[in-house]
């Protein structure tokens, strides 16, 4: 008999998780970095579209924090804590992350792919949290799922085809 999975969208500027047989997905990964943060012994799977990588630049009234690095890792973290997930077995894995334009002296504002990387790699480390495994930079986009019952994590894109992290 085949199991039905069930799959959890991630849009961008979002977070969610799933557990057991479920599977976890976000598309259109070109600069935004997909963070995922899994739990193996609960089987609880974790995923934020990160877009820009601090929150000091929030311009919006009500703060989304799942669009910036140093805001959406430790929500994330947050929601995986409720279901109870223990940090000391947490694992992270991230995609995305691209420099989509070529900007000739554009200085540090426009490598905002790269920088995403940079802070989400930095927040990991303050949250003690373990990065396993990446596939990041380039010029090119990408789509992630996570699969809740394994861990493995799918990486999509046109020019690399399908990758298994």
């Amino acid at each position: 008999m085949i199991e039905e999975q069930s799959i959890v969208k991630v849009g961008m500027a979002d977070l969610n998780v799933v557990q057991q047989s479920g599977i976890i997905r976000t598309v259109g990964l070109g600069s935004c970095v997909g963070l995922t943060m899994y739990d193996p012994e609960l089987k609880l799977a974790g995923m934020a579209h990160v877009m820009l990588p601090s929150s000091d630049i929030a311009r919006e009234g009500q703060l989304n924090v799942a669009k910036y690095a140093d805001t959406a890792l430790p929500a994330l973290l947050a929601k995986l804590r409720e279901l109870g997930a223990s940090p000391s077995r947490i694992v992270a894995k991230m995609a995305g992350g691209s420099q989509m334009f070529a900007f000739a002296g554009a200085g540090d504002t426009m490598r905002i792919g790269p920088r995403n990387v940079e802070s989400c790699k930095a927040k990991l480390a303050e949250l003690r949290i373990p990065l396993i495994a990446e596939d990041t930079g380039g010029n090119y986009g990408r789509t992630i799922e996570m699969d809740a019952g394994t861990g493995i994590l799918l990486i999509r894109s046109v020019q690399t085809g399908v990758k298994e992290m």
